[in-house]
């Protein structure tokens, strides 16, 4: 019985977390903003706390490594893939990705304010703001045949083996607030966003976006 309560607590505990806990961020911007609080009833379309299992680190000192990154969150979960994004002179930051939501909301939990190095890092869930790049001069491609699941974390994230990649939207109905199969993905390097292209083509719906 009293395990069974225990059991019923630590749910409640990390329902309260997902709710109180929930910021989002995109991993193009140039500098992460403040972790703020995003209330759940007005969360943006497609972000579904259930079922996301990335996560924003922010505020990573300089002498992490990825690896270093990557074996402190193994603590909580299998990772299915980690980036670390360095600035000069300044604080770095990254996304790890898990192979299931359990863990990147263990992760959240446990390691949010955690010092590596003497410098606490800020963990939260990793998904798209307003706070973007700007990418009016950057070279954009359509990626279509989208699975309605997918975010604009997901998408990012996919393309997050080219150095140049920018950003990164799923188009969304607004009345809705379903994905609309389709998106687009920005990049700084031409020849990159030439190279996704071709490296993709036949496996997914992308090509050159006018």
């Amino acid at each position: 019985m009293q395990q069974q309560r225990l059991k019923q607590q630590q749910q409640a505990l990390m329902q309260q977390a997902l709710l109180q806990q929930q910021s989002l961020y995109h991993p193009g911007i140039l500098a992460p903003p403040q972790i703020e609080p995003i209330p759940s009833g007005n969360l943006p379309p497609g972000f579904d706390p259930s079922t996301c299992r990335s996560v924003y680190v922010g505020n990573i000192h300089t002498q992490v490594t990825e690896p270093l990154l990557q074996e402190v969150f193994a603590s909580t979960g299998p990772v299915e893939g980690c980036k670390l994004v360095r600035k000069e002179k300044q604080s770095s930051y990254g996304f790890v990705h898990y192979f299931d939501r359990r863990s990147a909301a263990l992760a959240i939990l446990s390691l949010n304010g955690r010092h590596l190095f003497g410098q606490p890092i800020k963990v939260n869930w990793a998904y798209a703001s307003g706070q973007r790049e700007d990418t009016s001069g950057h070279f954009n491609i359509f990626v279509g045949d989208l699975s309605p699941e997918v975010t604009d974390a997901m998408l990012f994230a996919c393309f997050s083996v080219y150095p140049s990649c920018s950003d990164a939207r799923v188009m969304w109905d607004q009345k809705t607030g379903r994905s609309r199969g389709f998106g687009f993905v920005s990049f700084r390097n031409q020849l990159e966003a030439q190279s996704a292209i071709n490296d993709l083509s036949g496996k997914i719906d992308v090509y050159h976006s006018t």
